[in-house]
């Protein structure tokens, strides 16, 4: 759907700019994703839209920051309002595939930066990400073990690992079957196979 971006305001139009960029990523290969189409997109001229990006690379870092900054905000509101950690753990990982079912295009993005060999400051905010989400479930994974919820032999690092690696890989099904919908069903599936392997044996 293509909007009419030519009064806003500066920062609206850098939101949605980035908003544009993720929507096009759902469509088609985010490398693929030239300046001209989304300024096309947006009803500008490219001109228009150097006015606020000096560069595509400066485009795909916003795009990285707005992606970092909503998920986290998911990520911690689903844990803050969680009765537990392993609650939370389960309320994370829901939170994070509803995300990622609202927006296609991000993990699509996330998986091209952070294959490309040259480094760049949007590979840098996504490596970023992945890192504080990495610190984030450790941290609640730690909270559980401390509590007795939590297997007090389970590695948390290696436990974080293996929750974004669930993750990734319900996502790259998704991508395959091109349906958001079987990461959907799955999700609760998988997190239970997840629960099992961390929790106290009752």
């Amino acid at each position: 759907m293509q909007v009419n971006s030519k009064h806003l305001p500066a920062d609206e139009r850098r939101t949605v700019t980035v908003e544009t960029v993720v929507e096009l990523a759902a469509e088609q290969n985010p490398s693929d994703i030239t300046t001209a189409a989304i300024a096309r997109k947006m009803n500008l001229t490219q001109g228009a839209l150097f006015r606020h990006f000096p560069s595509k690379d400066a485009i795909w870092q916003a795009v990285m920051e707005w992606v970092a900054e909503r998920l986290m905000a998911r990520v911690d509101q689903a844990a803050d309002t969680a009765a537990s950690p392993l609650a939370a753990l389960e309320a994370v990982f829901m939170a994070h595939i509803e995300f990622v079912s609202a927006h296609p295009g991000v993990p699509r993005m996330l998986f091209g930066e952070l294959q490309r060999p040259a480094d760049s400051l949007p590979k840098r905010v996504a490596r970023t990400l992945i890192r504080r989400y990495a610190e984030r479930l450790s941290g609640l994974i730690e909270a559980g073990k401390t509590c007795g919820e939590l297997d007090a032999r389970v590695n948390a690092g290696a436990a974080s690992t293996l929750f974004i690696g669930m993750i990734q890989g319900l996502v790259m099904q998704s991508m395959l079957a091109g349906n958001t919908r079987h990461m959907q069903v799955e999700a609760p599936n998988v997190f239970e196979i997840y629960r099992r392997g961390i929790e106290v044996a009752r």
